[in-house]
């Protein structure tokens, strides 16, 4: 993360979610601005009409509205937007949902993990990584602590 600024949008249905991701993120660099959306029709309003420009989207999968499937399709479908990392960000750990992501492009799954120190851990990694190089492979497209 070269950048001065660097955005982080986080769309998830529940704002206890949000709040522990933003809290931790802000221990992690507190350089770092974290965005919120309850939904994905929200994320894809603010996608479309920038600033802010997110370097990097966290996307949950069920929620109201637009779900995390619709949002991913869509944004793989878009020349602005194809390339940027988007992480699933989820409780499902199921088969079918992980490799549904994957085939609609997503750059990453995390399945959410229970405890707070384990969900510092995650995001300290996925914050070391440099998103421009990144290639997901088969074996590492579920990310495993």
């Amino acid at each position: 993360m070269t950048d001065l600024v660097y955005n982080i949008f986080y769309t998830d249905d529940d704002t206890d979610d949000q709040e522990v991701f933003r809290e931790i993120v802000a221990e992690i660099n507190e350089d770092i601005l974290i965005f919120t959306q309850n939904n994905g029709e929200e994320l894809m309003n603010v996608l479309r009409n920038p600033p802010p420009s997110a370097h990097l989207i966290f996307l949950d999968l069920n929620m109201p509205v637009k779900n995390g499937y619709d949002v991913l399709k869509e944004i793989r479908q878009s020349e602005r937007l194809k390339n940027l990392p988007v992480i699933v960000f989820s409780t499902s750990n199921d088969v079918a949902s992980i490799e549904t992501t994957r085939s609609l492009g997503a750059t990453l799954y995390i399945n959410k993990p229970n405890s707070y120190n384990d969900l510092k851990k995650i995001l300290r990694h996925i914050l070391s990584i440099d998103w421009e190089m990144f290639k997901t492979a088969g074996t590492d497209f579920v990310y495993t602590p």
